[in-house]
């Protein structure tokens, strides 16, 4: 059996370090592990609808945004198939068929959706839409004979409630959908990376962000004059905390010790820096001057490689259209298994119709 990866993004804006740290790093990882026969990077319009019906324009612009993204950091369209959710018909089948197997306590006890709800602070109740977004990202993954998703910890509960619907459908009809595996992050840095508030995570509805194609000076804003460090850490003389402070969490997250040498040569490797920091006599200024060097090198690239395919925007809209053609072939294909499965494909085989009536004369 083929190995196939899903994955994808909510076109509600630009991507920002977050978004790098959590699943596209790993992506481009999948993408050059030989172990893998295909990935699938989903844009997911449908699903960035629910919250935001009242404006598909904002979704439309994006799609732009976040493919050009992608290709800036690295995805190949050679060895990647990028699909645009909403035109993919055979998920709204699925979708359908399995909203039939779940309950809404069901729905109503995954963490996911609990945290994503409070998230959201939906005024005048709850889209029905985003409430079974569960359901909606399982046929997500089934339509491409997905194997493995790569998540983080929070999407965890998502997963194994698309591995329950999975499970239902095969033990009803018959071996039919490949129940997926989760593939976590590595180590803890990637499971979510903190806003430059502190707040728990980086999100563009917090205002929070550094986004992959923010300028030189865009960035210097945001680290030198927004990021948080360690309130208690007044004057240059004072101990500090690296737990908690941003700049050190970026550290962790971005910078090499050859990195922290070459822009601090005093110190060997992060370790070192992090150990005067904390006994005092280093300054929070010179710490983020750090982490700009840092940032910028690691943004440098995906600035040139996003202007090469601004300049080149007909491409990238082949690309999203020969792409989603493709994986509507794909999807449909798995629709069609479904239905047989179910046997409801009536004008596939007109004795699922006929026969039954036939039975049904012979036996008044």
């Amino acid at each position: 059996m083929s190995k196939r990866v899903l994955t994808g993004d909510r076109p509600t804006g630009k991507l920002h370090l977050g978004h790098f740290v959590g699943s596209l790093q790993r992506r481009i990882e999948l993408q050059e592990d030989k172990s893998y026969d295909e990935i699938f990077v989903l844009l997911a319009d449908d699903q960035a609808l629910t919250d935001n019906f009242s404006n598909p324009k904002k979704i439309r612009n994006n799609i732009i945004n976040v493919t050009l993204d992608y290709l800036s950091v690295g995805l190949d369209p050679n060895r990647v198939t990028f699909a645009i959710q909403s035109q993919l018909p055979a998920l709204k089948e699925l979708t359908f068929y399995f909203l039939n197997m779940v309950t809404t306590a069901r729905l109503e006890r995954n963490p996911t959706v609990k945290s994503e709800l409070e998230l959201r602070k939906f005024e005048g109740g709850v889209p029905v839409g985003f409430f079974v977004y569960p359901v909606s990202q399982t046929a997500d993954i089934v339509a491409f004979d997905a194997t493995t998703v790569p998540v983080g910890e929070d999407q965890k509960p998502m997963l194994e409630q698309a591995r329950e619907i999975v499970q239902k459908f095969n033990s009803i009809y018959g071996d039919c959908l490949i129940a997926p595996e989760i593939l976590l992050p590595k180590n803890a840095s990637g499971n979510r990376l903190v806003g430059i508030d502190g707040n728990a995570k980086m999100s563009k509805s917090l205002g929070n962000c550094i986004y992959l194609s923010d300028n030189e000076d865009t960035v210097k804003e945001i680290v030198m004059k927004k990021m948080f460090t360690d309130p208690l850490h007044i004057n240059v003389s004072d101990p500090g905390h690296v737990e908690g402070n941003v700049v050190f969490t970026y550290l962790d997250a971005f910078a090499s010790d050859k990195q922290i040498n070459t822009f601090a040569p005093e110190y060997k490797t992060l370790d070192e820096m992090k150990e005067h920091y904390k006994k005092g006599g280093l300054g929070d200024v010179k710490c983020k001057k750090v982490l700009l060097e840092v940032i910028n090198e690691l943004l440098s690239p995906f600035r040139e490689k996003r202007k090469y395919w601004e300049d080149r925007i007909d491409e990238v809209y082949d690309i999203l259209y020969n792409h989603t053609k493709k994986a509507v072939d794909v999807s449909n294909n798995v629709a069609s298994r479904c239905a047989k499965a179910m046997g409801i494909d009536y004008f596939n085989d007109k004795n699922l119709i006929l026969g039954e009536w036939k039975d049904w004369l012979s036996q008044k």
